[in-house]
């Protein structure tokens, strides 16, 4: 029995990330132990950390929104068949705009807000078609644009912030509150943290990247291109037109991202010193997830858990919280070995025959 379930390709599927997790931990606490540290000890500071206070809850989900958001633009990219590491980029361009849009617009909060999002959600579209039109029409591989274009974007950002935008503390003026996504109700109940309602925003945009890919037309077909875009164009499929599309969508999603920080978490955008991690954090939030939306929203509770958890074992334990860096960095690793664990599976299933 147990081996006939083994064999379900989606339960597989759902194991490894769960075994990575288990796996990353274990790690972690053989390395508590070795630098003469107690792993119960620590774990358990790093989930009162998390669970202890509602502020720190609070914070988690905060930190949950930028990474959900961050995680689905590289999920969306990997299902249609790319490689978008220029989700950063896309994330710092999305956040200036909606910034922007925030400070200069003067409109009722019903209209405001709205076009402050979409600004954000555009921004970091356009962002994803220069390298989809690239890949499309001149077979230049998105992952060297979209890692240049990081750079550009980071660089660009900061000279119109200096330029244009520039408020006394080397940041922008805070936006309209017409145009903030603050909630006083949210940071109530969580003993005043940032908790905003761009979380709903990432729990809705995780059912769109499933309706869009699992439910329409042109999911299917943007799947389809990402699987063979060969036989895609034997066909009918306009392979181009939807490569271009995909990584439009998937900066989409990163501009959001970036909105959220700006209309949601800061009000405002700094000039940045260098990149914010959120786009490359990303990643691995699609990797565990297995780039689905449920898996995305876990993925992301958990690595948002582990962050703010951090500060707490070094006050409460005094190991330090760069060790939740390798645990995360250790989850990733056996995320990416996930054929060793396909194998241990695999060994069980042929001993159990």
């Amino acid at each position: 029995m147990i081996h006939k379930w083994l064999n379900k390709g989606k339960v597989t599927n759902i194991l490894i990330p769960l075994i990575s997790v288990f796996l990353g931990i274990i790690v972690g606490a053989i390395i508590m132990l070795f630098i003469g540290q107690n792993p119960f000890v620590g774990y358990s500071a790093l989930l009162s950390g998390v669970f202890g206070d509602v502020y720190y809850f609070g914070e988690m989900l905060r930190m949950m929104t930028p990474l959900i958001l961050a995680g689905l633009a590289v999920a969306f990219a990997f299902r249609t068949g790319l490689f978008n590491i220029g989700v950063e980029g896309q994330l710092i361009v999305g956040w200036l705009a909606s910034v922007a849009v925030g400070i200069l617009v003067d409109a009722p909060a019903i209209i405001h807000l709205p076009l402050a999002i979409l600004a954000g959600a555009l921004a970091g579209a356009l962002w994803g078609f220069i390298p989809g039109f690239l890949k499309a029409r001149f077979y230049v591989h998105e992952v060297i644009v979209t890692i240049m274009m990081n750079y550009v974007a980071l660089y660009v950002s900061n000279y119109l912030i200096r330029t244009y935008l520039l408020a006394p503390g080397e940041r922008t003026e805070r936006i309209s509150s017409s145009a903030s996504l603050a909630s006083p109700f949210l940071q109530s109940i969580t003993d005043f943290s940032r908790l905003h309602y761009g979380f709903f925003i990432a729990i809705f945009a995780c059912l769109i990247l499933w309706f869009i890919l699992w439910k329409t037309t042109l999911g299917f077909e943007l799947r389809a291109v990402g699987y063979n875009k060969h036989a895609s164009q034997y066909a009918g499929m306009n392979v181009n037109r939807n490569v271009i599309l995909a990584m439009v969508i998937s900066g989409g999603f990163a501009g959001l991202a970036g909105a959220m920080e700006g209309l949601g978490t800061y009000g405002y955008m700094s000039i940045l010193a260098g990149f914010t991690g959120v786009g490359f954090n990303g990643i691995a939030v699609a990797l565990l997830g297995a780039n689905t939306s449920i898996g995305v929203f876990l993925a992301a509770a958990l690595f948002g858990g582990l962050t703010v958890g951090a500060p707490n074992m070094q006050s409460q334990a005094g190991i330090p919280p760069e060790l939740v860096s390798i645990v995360i960095a250790l989850i990733i690793f056996f995320v990416a070995s996930s054929y060793l664990i396909r194998l241990v599976i695999n060994r069980l299933q042929k001993e159990g025959k």
